[in-house]
């Protein structure tokens, strides 16, 4: 009997549950046996190392209602363990860990950071399959990434209940979202929402340009209408940077994987209203909430799909590989990608297709460029 290990990595995302329970489902019916790997790559690790959970229909039957991952994650690096303050590499351990669990293949979900692991793993002989998970979509070689379309509605929701007291009290409204180097969620919930301003990490912005968008918006009317609103709505990406400037961190420390802690871009963007223009600002950041409650259908279908051909790809011996689908499900097509593909690098917003650089927003042409 086959033994399959199953680990979530980086962040938790919507519809990894429903992705584990595809998996185990699909394992069963195939004959092989689905070890749950906690904690990410720290389960393989020798102080993470477990004798192996094995999973079960039963025991996965609810939990594609939830979101998170059962199986726990970290953001472990075991290319760069940090040891006594120095940096130890230790995959030789997790190759070691899969022969001693007895795995016949790992199925590794995650976006850039895990599957750059399982891909180096891959290369030294590991036999891994990757599915593709991160609420930013900046995984290349996939229409469509876990957990987006939650972290989609619940940003979207989020901007629209922000209009509401900036109406109220004519304010500026700046929201920060998530997206280190790629702007998908910020621009779409964004648009989805209803914002007046949209920045984002591929295009830098510019401070005079962001107070006469804020002032076409406070002081005219537009559209020929006798109305003004007085109030604006701003969404900008963490990785978001002023022409010139640098990012915005938490602090200078940076993770296994090299990077900063992102965090206060919305709180600078807020500041500089309220000190440079004669409007009031607020600031809203959502945080970790982002991605958090249960999965939307597209995250629960995306889920089942990905799980399932995961398995099929371990059926079939094809490592090196990472599950990539061609749209979003229930009009999807599964197929498989070189891991080297999907973390070679980064899928970026086109902005040439969707972003007016002047308005900081959609542009509202782009339904032209389809034939017709």
């Amino acid at each position: 009997m086959r033994r399959i290990g199953i680990l979530t990595g980086g962040g938790d995302a919507p519809g990894l549950n429903a992705a584990i329970k595809a998996a185990v489902i699909r394992a069963e019916e195939e004959g092989f046996a689905i070890v749950g790997i906690s904690r990410g790559w720290e389960g393989l690790l020798e102080e993470g190392l477990e004798d192996g959970r094995l999973l079960d229909a039963q025991m996965v039957r609810k939990i594609d209602r939830e979101g998170g991952t059962t199986l726990g994650s970290s953001r472990t690096n075991p290319y760069a363990v940090k040891i006594d303050g120095s940096i130890k590499d230790r995959s030789d351990e997790v190759l070691h860990n899969i022969e001693r669990l007895a795995l016949d293949a790992v199925i590794a979900m995650g976006g850039e950071d895990t599957l750059g692991v399982a891909n180096r793993l891959a290369k030294q002989g590991a036999p891994m399959v990757g599915v593709p998970k991160t609420i930013d979509k900046d995984l290349s070689g996939t229409d469509y990434s876990l957990g987006f379309d939650t972290a989609l509605h619940n940003n979207t929701t989020i901007i629209e209940w922000c209009r509401t007291p900036a109406g109220s009290h004519r304010w500026v409204q700046v929201v920060e979202v998530m997206g280190r180097h790629a702007g998908h969620l910020a621009f779409w919930s964004g648009v989805a929402g209803g914002a007046d301003i949209i920045l984002i990490p591929e295009i830098p912005y510019r401070y005079e340009q962001l107070l006469d968008l804020l002032q076409q918006k406070m002081e005219s009317a537009g559209f020929g209408s006798r109305r003004v609103s007085r109030y604006a709505v701003v969404v900008v990406s963490e990785g978001a940077v002023v022409e010139g400037g640098d990012l915005v961190t938490v602090d200078k420390s940076v993770d296994a994987f090299g990077h900063v802690k992102l965090g206060g871009i919305g709180r600078v963007v807020s500041d500089w209203i309220r000190k440079e223009t004669k409007y009031d600002s607020r600031v809203v950041v959502p945080g970790y909430a982002q991605r958090g409650g249960p999965p939307s259908p597209v995250d629960r279908l995306m889920g089942f799909l990905f799980g399932t051909a995961a398995v099929g790809a371990v059926k079939k011996s094809l490592w090196g590989k990472m599950v990539s689908a061609k749209g979003i499900a229930p009009a999807c097509r599964m197929s498989l990608v070189p891991l080297d593909e999907a973390v070679g690098k980064l899928n970026l917003l086109d902005t040439e297709a969707y972003y007016d650089s002047n308005r900081y927003n959609a542009r509202r042409d782009w339904y032209l460029d389809v034939e017709s």
